[in-house]
């Protein structure tokens, strides 16, 4: 019987393994003057979809920066999908993608600088709506809406190793792989006093 308990232990562990893609991300943001290739590995938890990682991978493009990395995101409420911490530790930029809990949201303006949020998904209008109020008053807050048919066609440019060129020139992007090329331009939803341009 300890045999077969520690066989479904096992199991379970390798059930909740992320999965590993790979990525090389060429941009070219004349909008930044960010000019480099990023060379990524992205850790798919295994109740993320491919659409979400695609966001992410999208909101590492525009905002790259050799401090910005993936946090724990999905699985941790300490930690955004990305940030951006300069060399003493200070955090620069919190991104979040999705429809994040408000109050997370308002608790990362306390702790960084810059807080960002990629909205996505069919519901993006209702929670943008309910929340509108209480998060239009962090005046550190950016929110960003991703229109529905471009984050399904992020999807579908999905590989276990990607080669990815990002051209993006006045907030318009452009993705492009083998697998074929999407337009972007996401929405601006609110941007506070002391947000950043980008």
């Amino acid at each position: 019987m300890h045999g077969y308990n520690s066989q479904l232990i096992h199991f379970a562990q390798m059930a909740i393994k992320a999965t590993v893609f790979k990525a090389a991300l060429q941009i070219a943001d004349m909008d930044r003057h960010h000019y480099a290739d990023h060379a990524l590995t992205l850790a798919q938890h295994p109740s993320e979809t491919d659409e979400r990682m695609m966001v992410r991978l999208l909101a590492f493009a525009l905002y790259a920066d050799d401090g910005l990395s993936f946090g724990k995101g999905i699985s941790s409420d300490e930690e955004p999908d990305l940030w951006q911490k300069d060399l003493t530790g200070e955090i620069k930029r919190w991104i979040q993608v999705g429809l994040p809990d408000p109050r997370v949201i308002r608790k990362a303006g306390g702790r960084a600088d810059q807080v960002v949020v990629l909205s996505y998904g069919r519901a993006a209008d209702i929670w943008w709506n309910e929340n509108r109020d209480y998060l239009q008053r962090q005046e550190n807050l950016t929110v960003l809406k991703l229109a529905g048919e471009t984050t399904q066609a992020l999807a579908a440019l999905a590989s276990r190793n990607m080669q990815l060129q990002c051209t993006i020139q006045e907030g318009h992007i452009m993705m492009t792989s083998v697998a074929g090329m999407i337009e972007i331009e996401p929405l601006i939803l609110h941007r506070g006093p002391r947000s950043a341009e980008r």
